[in-house]
């Protein structure tokens, strides 16, 4: 059995080795990847509580733990399930060949052209913490799909499920096929630095900046899938008490460990104190108790903790109002209430940071192109959430603003879309996977033209020596039909 890679060296050894394998053996088929893309649903279907458990040890030890097994099989082995699955069962469909139409008056002779999509060789994918699985496999979906060879590299944030992911890759997979890197930032910037023939990177933007600049180097594409601060408007003609029980899901999902969780509402002046307080009955209504809930997902780490804790504590000395969906807690874990920022100054921290934790900044409006200004000030959110029926005002805020995708009248929906992209743009990112474009992001589109067997140029006078004409013929061609 190999062992995971540990080291640069190794990542470059092993990378080698997969690019040299795949050049070997060329464009696989349909069937070959199929049956990579289903071991690795069958890795994930054998190993479900393994995997379960893992992440919940990441999350926190305790009788009560720091993630539900339900949740992170819903969320991380479920999600990459689907991920796979799709992949696995349109593939064949995503392989047709794409005729295109050649060029007059070639088309008439019998030239004829398509585009092929090939793989691109070895897709390099470096997951997050907070879905510890679904960030790894839901892009190894579509990378395989595309007949592609990759490299994992799981968060060392999440150290036991990405020691297991380790374990079960290299015990199931020839690592000339799927290969998996583990180790602190060291080896993360190693991996990122690795001449790839594509790369993929889920996390903070601050770090896919690095990732990026570390690409250049070997001009490697980069698939960047960030985050930001996702916005919500709440529209005029919303329903008030489905946007804030909805609302409470979403911050209760993951502990708000999520890319796409929102981390502002902007809320009609006037509907502020009805937000306020029907979000912290909502969440109660859901998490009745904080430290000793099942239910609720803690922060990953003690210093996540504190970064959002420093935000609030940021905010409270600037005399920021603070509503807080329970007491306090008492400190004996690290789940946490949800707590509202009701206005906090642009500058504060909160308002600088992706929050990324259990608390949600309100922001009221009194004109609707107010709170667009607002969000436009700042880098595009992986994601943006309206509530309302007003299909006029729905429109005027997403064409006036610009993210990564879109729930409207729910919150987190549009990313568990498989027929659709996910990815973000500007500050949350770039490029796509899920579904077809996910096969897209990791090929390579090739056009091939094939030139009919009888060449005209010569008699239509365009070859040397050119005859007087030559240029008239070319100019009379420049016309504005």
């Amino acid at each position: 059995m190999a062992e995971a890679v540990t080291t640069p060296a190794g990542i470059q050894t092993l990378l080698s080795r997969q690019q040299q394998a795949f050049n070997q053996a060329g464009t696989v088929s349909a069937a070959t990847r199929k049956a990579r893309i289903q071991q690795v649903i069958d890795l994930l279907v054998e190993h479900c509580d393994a995997l379960a458990d893992a992440m919940g040890a990441d999350f926190g030890e305790g009788e009560n733990g720091g993630r539900p097994r339900a949740f992170s099989i819903m969320n991380d082995i479920l999600g990459s399930l689907g991920s796979l699955k799709h992949s696995r069962d349109h593939l064949e469909q995503w392989l047709q060949v794409d005729e295109r139409t050649a060029f007059a008056p070639y088309d008439q002779l019998g030239g004829r052209a398509e585009v092929m999509h090939q793989p691109k060789g070895s897709v390099g994918i470096i997951g997050t913490w907070n879905a510890p699985l679904f960030t790894l496999f839901s892009p190894l979906a579509c990378a395989l799909a595309a007949g592609n060879r990759a490299i994992l590299k799981p968060s060392e944030v999440a150290p036991r499920t990405a020691a297991l992911v380790a374990e079960l890759i290299s015990a199931h997979f020839d690592p000339e096929v799927v290969g998996v890197a583990v180790g602190d930032a060291d080896i993360g910037a190693a991996f990122a630095a690795a001449p790839f023939n594509h790369l993929v990177f889920t996390g903070s933007t601050a770090v896919g900046r690095k990732i990026m600049r570390a690409a250049a180097d070997n001009l490697v594409p980069v698939t960047l899938e960030l985050g930001g601060k996702s916005p919500v408007v709440i529209g005029a003609s919303a329903n008030l008490d489905d946007a804030c029980r909805r609302l409470a899901i979403a911050k209760g999902t993951n502990g708000g460990q999520i890319c796409i969780c929102p981390d502002i509402v902007y809320v009609p002046a006037d509907k502020l104190e009805g937000l306020v307080d029907g979000l912290k009955q909502q969440f109660r209504s859901l998490y009745p108790t904080v430290d000793d809930n099942p239910d609720l997902v803690a922060a990953i780490n003690e210093p996540h903790l504190q970064r959002v804790e420093s935000y609030l504590a940021d905010a409270k000395g600037r005399g920021v109002r603070i509503e807080s969906s329970h007491p306090e807690a008492s400190g004996t874990s690290r789940k946490r209430p949800v707590r509202l920022v009701i206005d906090p100054p642009a500058d504060s921290l909160i308002m600088q940071e992706e929050i990324f934790g259990a608390a949600l900044v309100i922001k009221p409006y009194t004109a609707l192109d107010n709170a667009i200004e607002d969000i436009n000030s700042r880098e595009r959110p992986l994601a943006l959430y309206y509530f309302g029926t007003d299909q006029d005002e729905e429109q005027h805020v997403l064409t006036h603003t610009l993210s990564g995708g879109v729930t409207v009248n729910d919150l987190l929906m549009h990313a568990a879309m498989h027929e659709a992209p996910f990815g973000g743009v500007g500050g949350s990112g770039m490029g796509h996977y899920h579904g077809y474009e996910g096969f897209l992001e990791f090929s390579h589109a090739r056009t091939v033209f094939r030139a009919p067997e009888y060449d005209p140029r010569g008699e239509w006078g365009m070859l040397p020596p050119h005859h007087d004409h030559f240029e008239a013929m070319m100019r009379a061609q420049v016309t504005r039909d």
